[in-house]
């Protein structure tokens, strides 16, 4: 199968420093889909949605991109061709990795007093 030069996925938070793709587990390995179909990559996103999941930008991107992006960071990927079936999986993770990295590591004591104090005055 020839890969196209233009796919869609889903990303979390897209074009901010806490930004995110999707993946699915498959036994221990993580997998980026890339969809052919933008209507495809967009009603997996509204089933991840259905499923309490948060809300995924669906975005294009260059196949080969993601790709390099999936070998830099050892995942897999799986090409959803378009009218292909993609069901999410039944059971989601509780936090994802880029939800653990916008989460304040230690509380300073000095910015709760601030934060206090700020929220005092309105």
């Amino acid at each position: 199968m020839i890969t196209p030069m233009r796919v869609f996925v889903l990303l979390f938070n897209p074009r901010t420093e806490n930004e995110g793709i999707h993946t699915i587990r498959v036994s221990d390995r993580n997998r980026v889909l890339m969809f052919e179909s933008e209507d495809d990559a967009t009603r997996f996103a509204l089933m991840l949605e259905a499923q309490d999941f948060p809300a995924p930008a669906v975005e294009a991107m260059d196949a080969e991109e993601i790709k390099e992006f999936c070998e830099s960071a050892d995942y897999d990927w799986e090409v959803i061709p378009e009218n292909g079936l993609a069901l999410p999986p039944e059971h989601n993770i509780e936090e994802t990795d880029w939800q653990l990295e916008a989460e304040p590591k230690d509380s300073d004591p000095d910015l709760d007093d601030i934060r206090r104090k700020l929220e005092g005055l309105l």
